[in-house]
């Protein structure tokens, strides 16, 4: 077969190997036909083979972004975006230009601030109320488990003083029990009847925005973690996912998450199979898949709503009587967990803290003991702190570890609303990427977007250095849990094709899998660690079609900044 394409002078990995080689890539019919020297690949260029000299740049399989919420996260670039505030006044200087430049919305939404610009992590309603004062404002903060609202949108969802915290979920109160402005987790959903929904166009288009900003990162597929039933008028994500591949616009490979929703109890799986099988009579598996739920076992540390084995300790180094939230209860856990994996699907499980590890692992324990092995390729995504006698546990239940690499480094949020809360050595065991690696655990990675940033190379970097570019603060933990470049690069390209069942057709480089690839401007396997941020993504290539050319005024640029939790 001849090429036609041919990607030649550069080094190439093909993720089977130690580390790149200096070779030419052949494609055809959008797979690869052939890896190696232009001596071995001479027989496949023909007079109409287009080639394209990389000029040392280094291609490398596509990477794929395991836990990661990309309708969502492109709504909120097209509402009030609060992501690149950097203090306080930035953060309300953005809401009131975005209110004056919108009149006519009659509810400010967005999401994006960052709870280290604010003491204690606590925005006030006051402060909206004075740059916002005519229409309810609520503004989900950046990890997504929290948001701030002002006077007008608690006054609109009959939220008042005597509105008891909700199971799951709690209010930050005045001294007279007021509510102060931030809401906590399940506290948040009380404000869903009067939130205007979100309407198919306005999902449809920050599905495009979404996909835009993801394949300049070089990013071929993902993992979408919370595809919900939606409720009222807001707008069916599925079907947008659905929509988008019959119309061609769907350009990635994508698998779907359904929400298991706490509230709907084990009935609901019955609408989860049918919703899989719509998917499955309409797209194609290659480009879009919906066997996987999504299981939010507890909260995040920061607001003290990850579920731990230890107390959390108070702002006196003291022991509380608070282990944080588990949304389910254990043994109902184990019972749906097992049904869920009896009608062949994936579970991917939020599990933060150290006792939600030990739960979702025992309720995959449970699974299989139940129906035996099933291969469904369950995971657990973001493993902030992970007991020890846990470990080993991910390798011998065959359950991955998604790893969110950006958030293991000291920064603003990690050093003054997290570590000070948790137990003594807590540090030792944060982020345990490389313990994982050396007990067996399959590494798989995720960036949790819009959370952090979703560029795979910021990730590379952290994960290597354990310290975002730049920093003089120390790294997190100990040496032991630094990955490396292989290790982590591994991770977003086969560890994730391997979780979206896509490693027979992608995440490697190698004759017959479709060309799904990214080429970045240098070889980042030979960058001194605390260079490998300033590698860029120069070309994303799907099916053997170039997706994504970086535009030849633009050049490689420190990303610092954008490597922040």
């Amino acid at each position: 077969m001849h090429a036609e394409i041919l990607l030649e002078n550069g080094w190439v990995y093909t993720g089977n190997d130690s580390g790149p080689s200096q070779s030419n890539l052949a494609i055809a019919g959008g797979r690869i036909i052939a890896v190696g020297t232009s001596d071995e690949l001479a027989g496949t260029i023909a007079s109409s083979t287009r080639r394209v000299d990389l000029q040392g740049q280094l291609v490398v399989p596509g990477f794929q972004d395991a836990h990661i919420h990309p309708i969502f996260a492109g709504i909120e670039m097209l509402q009030c975006d609060l992501t690149e505030a950097e203090s306080a006044e930035e953060a309300l200087q953005t809401v009131a230009r975005y209110a004056e430049a919108h009149p006519e919305e009659p509810w400010i939404l967005g999401a994006g601030w960052s709870m280290d610009l604010f003491p204690g992590g606590t925005p006030l309603r006051q402060q909206l109320d004075a740059v916002v004062s005519d229409r309810p404002v609520f503004l989900k903060n950046r990890d997504h488990h929290g948001a701030w609202a002002n006077t007008a949108a608690f006054t609109a969802a009959g939220i008042t003083a005597d509105t008891p915290d909700p199971q799951g979920g709690r209010f930050e109160r005045e001294a007279d029990g007021t509510p102060a402005g931030t809401v906590h987790e399940g506290a948040s959903d009380l404000f869903n009847h009067v939130v205007p929904a979100v309407g198919y166009d306005l999902a449809y288009q920050g599905l495009l925005a979404a996909q835009k900003l993801l394949l300049a990162q070089g990013i071929t597929a993902w993992q979408d973690a919370w595809v919900p039933i939606p409720e009222g008028e807001h707008a069916d994500n599925l079907k947008v996912y659905m929509d988008a591949a019959q119309a061609g616009d769907l350009l990635v490979r994508v698998a779907a998450c359904h929400w298991w929703d706490r509230s709907s109890g084990p009935g609901q799986l019955e609408g989860i199979l049918e919703r899989r099988s719509a998917v499955e009579h309409a797209a194609d598996p290659l480009r879009l898949r919906a066997n996987t739920v999504k299981v939010m076992v507890d909260g995040v540390a920061e607001n003290f709503t990850a579920a731990m084995h230890h107390v959390y300790l108070d702002h006196h180094g003291h022991p509380t009587e608070n282990r944080g939230i588990e949304f389910f209860d254990p043994a109902q856990m184990r019972d749906f967990v097992t049904a869920i994996d009896a009608a062949g699907m994936q579970v991917h499980f939020h599990a933060l803290g150290d006792r939600a590890v030990t739960d979702a692992l025992d309720a995959l324990d449970a699974a299989r003991s139940t129906n035996g092995t099933t291969g469904n390729r369950h995971h657990l995504a973001h493993l902030q702190v992970v007991r020890s006698e846990d470990m080993q546990r991910f390798a011998e239940l065959e359950a991955a570890a998604n790893i969110q690499a950006l958030w293991a480094c000291h920064e603003e949020q990690m050093d003054t609303l997290t570590l000070p809360f948790l137990e003594p050595g807590a540090e030792e065991r944060h982020y345990p990427f490389g313990e994982l690696a050396a007990a067996g655990a399959r590494l798989v990675g995720g960036s949790d977007w819009p959370v952090s940033t979703a560029d795979p190379v910021a990730a590379i970097h952290v994960a290597v250095n354990r310290g975002t570019p730049g920093s003089d603060l120390a790294p997190l933990g100990p040496d032991s849990q630094k990955l490396t470049v292989k290790q982590m690069l591994d991770a977003y390209t086969q560890g994730s094709a391997w979780i979206n069942q896509l490693e027979t057709q992608t995440g490697t480089l190698e004759t017959g899998k479709l060309a799904d690839l990214a080429i970045l401007d240098t070889n980042i396997f030979e960058l001194a660690p605390e260079d490998l941020h300033r590698a860029t993504v120069t070309q994303t290539w799907i099916g053997g079609e170039c997706v994504y050319q970086r535009p030849a005024s633009e050049h490689s640029a420190d990303r610092a900044a954008a490597v922040v939790k």
